[in-house]
């Protein structure tokens, strides 16, 4: 995380990362608002490009080619990634509500979150068949129908509902994928269409080349039949006037787009269907400073069809808007075509141009596709470098230098003579606003207005104290105050004990006050999630303004003398337990970079995330003799620290070392924590170095981990029982990664096992 050159002076939420955003995000890193910080939402850090969506699913191109990866573009518009999803608005108050973690407070605020098909009350629609969004979801169905289809023994009958141009686009390529696949039993597609006609929106003769298509791959279609209900292995439709069922074996819903139910509770004007009513300037018609582009919004004055094209092209148009709402200006209008170039694959390497009456077929089309469509990915893929510069940087000759440099002024007037602390009124405000645990033990806390905590120790208990504290490793200060909160704890668990209290410690970036207090709600809010799953009692703490958003605790255990566990009882014969996947630390050092892949780092979060809590009870259940948490110092640097006093020697297997995903690519490519070079000066304590030095997991040893995982010596009668304990309690990823040997003579007492 970079530090913070600025005052911020307006909060621009982004809500969804759909394709109108993802040029809002471009263009504020080509040029970013001096005192304007942006938050994006989003409940998918790959977002599906809809152009290149159904080759994705034909098998034409990667996950990689077909998605937009948020968290480098993000981080290319200084933009603050919160995974979320948005479940309603507080309009009175500017928040956004979420599903998993505080409301976010915005002063502008957009939203592109897409749109679902219709299902229209069906009956048996959402139990029973599968919606093409959210993609995500559809593309995890969609798999396990594709492996339903192979171990298909008869006739497998797909039906799809929804005859527009989505519906035809992914029946076709559906049909190529299974037609493609190791599929043995026949497949059958069925098309159903409410219209009396494909396509309803394109020229009869986009229509006739479609019919002759589909008859072509089999395809059946059926026109102006009436879904009315769909049961576990039934569709119903009316046609005719007559009811009629057809039996299936796998149901997509690919019908008209439709809104979330909760947009019209929220009091934003919306149109009957429920989408967002905009005006000219693609700002709300009832909540000026409130801005929707996609298919969520309805623009008042120009009806279009809900299409990617139009998202793409609303964009630009957004991103200038957005700009001069946070300034106060005057907006710009966007007038959209009524007529655009539609290039509808064909599921194979084909496609249909389709531009009113003007219409082309075949092979050609779809390399202009492709081309066009690649040619959008790589705006998205391929970003300049910041050259150090983050949102509100000043930028030379750019028109706000003024108010920028204002802002520059105001930052060296905080003389921090009053040791930069926060006011006594937002403390106080935000202390009320988080659970604060009670426990009969602490006898004076956080709800007392005494200089300092009291505690009591239990008769026959010792108390365990440890402290941790560092710069934001994410831009989410509820996330960074959980991952915090979590490694802090980490200590004290790894010895055998049981927090008890904890003084937080926090640097909030420079700000106003309203801006300074949420920052500082969340970030608190976070920690207390990991305080309140451990139990521990938050008795006080320190906070301070800063350039950059760093936080810690000071936390305090109790443990049974007997049960201590010490980095020095390592035995000979003891199996080494590892309980979490290594790579945080290069992980995300190439998501500073921008060459970290989003899931990668949700991956490494997930870990994280996970307390050592019920792992170290799992320890210690099975005999533990020795424990310690991987941190800072590397699998390497703690081991060492296991071995050294407990006088033996250790062999690791390098191919058993668990790995988080994206680590050893990102290793490959050369990109370490800034504390690699000097973990790696521990070299020297391995035995055969020169032989295990080319290994894909050697430079893992070194390293640093946040939020990691335990490492224990476990008795060897016991090690397989405790591995399968930790994997039946979520760490998934443990494993056995060498034995404790009896000490040699050498200085070197690591023996790497390739």
């Amino acid at each position: 995380m970079q530090g913070q050159p600025y005052i911020v002076r307006k909060d621009l939420v982004l809500v969804g990362g759909g394709h109108s955003h993802v040029a809002v995000l471009k263009a504020f890193g080509m040029r970013p608002e001096p005192g304007v910080r942006l938050t994006l939402i989003a409940r998918d850090i790959h977002t599906p490009y809809s152009g290149m969506l159904p080759g994705y699913i034909a098998g034409h191109y990667d996950f990689d080619e077909a998605h937009v990866d948020l968290r480098p573009l993000a981080h290319f518009a200084g933009c603050r990634l919160y995974h979320d999803e948005m479940i309603g608005l507080d309009l009175k108050n500017n928040r956004v509500l979420c599903r998993g973690r505080p409301e976010v407070p915005y002063d502008v605020l957009s939203i592109d979150i897409g749109s679902t098909p219709d299902e229209a009350g069906i009956p048996g629609a959402a139990k029973y068949s599968l919606p093409v969004k959210p993609v995500d979801r559809f593309l995890i169905g969609w798999n396990a129908i594709e492996h339903r289809v192979r171990d298909a023994t008869r006739s497998f009958r797909i039906a799809v509902v929804g005859g527009g141009a989505g519906g035809v686009e992914l029946t076709l390529s559906l049909q190529h994928r299974i037609a493609t696949s190791c599929a043995t039993a026949p497949v059958q597609f069925h098309l159903f269409s409410e219209a009396p006609q494909i396509l309803p929106t394109h020229h009869e003769r986009v229509r006739r080349k479609f019919a002759r298509i589909l008859s072509e791959r089999n395809v059946s279609v059926h026109l102006a039949h009436r879904v009315h209900e769909i049961t576990a292995e039934h569709l119903l439709a009316t046609h005719s006037g007559s009811n009629l069922v057809f039996p299936y074996d796998a149901l997509i819903w690919a019908t008209n787009a439709a809104a979330p139910g909760w947009i019209t509770r929220t009091g934003l004007a919306a149109t009957p269907g429920g989408f967002i009513e905009v005006d000219d300037c693609l700002q709300s018609v009832s909540h000026p400073g409130v801005f929707a582009a996609g298919d969520i919004a309805t623009m008042r004055n120009h009806l279009r069809a809900k299409s990617g094209v139009m998202a793409v092209r609303q964009g630009p148009v957004l991103a200038a808007n957005l700009r001069h709402a946070s300034r106060g200006e005057t907006l710009s209008a966007f007038f959209p075509q009524r007529r655009f170039l539609a290039l509808i694959s064909t599921g194979d390497r084909r496609a249909v141009a389709s531009r009113g009456p003007w219409t082309l077929e075949g092979a050609l089309v779809w390399r202009w596709k492709d081309r066009i469509d690649r040619r959008w990915m790589q705006r998205y893929r391929d970003l300049p470098p910041l050259n150090g510069m983050n949102a509100g940087t000043v930028v030379p000759g750019h028109r706000n230098d003024g108010v920028a440099i204002r802002e520059i002024s105001e930052l060296a007037m905080r003389c921090g003579g009053c040791g930069s602390k926060i006011g006594s009124t937002v403390l106080t405000r935000v202390l009320a606003r988080i659970p604060i645990i009670s426990r009969a033990d602490i006898l004076i806390g956080m709800r007392d207005a005494d200089d300092a905590a009291v505690v009591e120790v239990p008769a026959g208990q010792v108390m365990v104290h440890t402290v941790d504290f560092f710069r934001a490793i994410v831009d989410d200060p509820y996330l960074f105050g959980n991952i915090a909160a979590n490694h802090s704890l980490g200590d004290i668990y790894a010895m055998g004990a049981q927090p008890q209290s904890a003084l937080a410690i926090a640097s909030v970036p420079f700000g106003s006050e309203a801006k300074i207090e949420q920052t500082l709600y969340e970030l608190m809010a976070g920690a207390a999630v990991s305080l309140e799953e451990s139990g521990t009692a938050l008795v006080g703490g320190h906070t301070s303004e800063g350039a950059e958003l760093a936080f810690g605790l000071s936390v305090n255990g109790l443990a049974e003398r007997s049960r201590l566990l010490r980095k020095s009882g390592m035995r000979p014969g003891d199996r080494l337990i590892l309980g979490k996947a290594l790579g945080t630390g290069t992980l995300f050092a190439a998501d500073m970079r921008h060459q970290a892949k989003g899931r990668w780092i949700d991956a490494a979060l997930e870990s994280m995330l996970q307390s050592n809590r019920t792992a170290a009870d799992c320890l210690l259940r099975h005999g533990a003799h020795a424990c310690t948490d991987i941190t800072g110092f590397g699998l390497l640097g703690h081991l060492m620290e296991m071995t050294r006093p407990s006088q033996v020697d250790v062999e690791v297997e390098l191919d058993s070392l668990p790995v988080l995903e994206g680590a050893i690519e990102s290793l490959t490519r050369g990109i370490f924590s800034s504390l690699q070079p000097e973990n790696i000066r521990l070299r020297r304590a391995i035995r055969n170095l020169e032989a295990t030095a080319t290994h894909a997991c050697y430079p893992l040893l070194f390293d640093p981990q946040t939020a990691g995982g335990l490492l224990a010596s476990i008795p060897e009668a016991n090690a397989a029982a405790c591995l399968a304990d930790l994997h039946q309690l979520g760490y998934i990823q443990s494993a056995i990664i060498g034995q404790v040997l009896e000490p040699s003579d050498t200085a070197a007492p690591v023996t790497l096992i390739l």
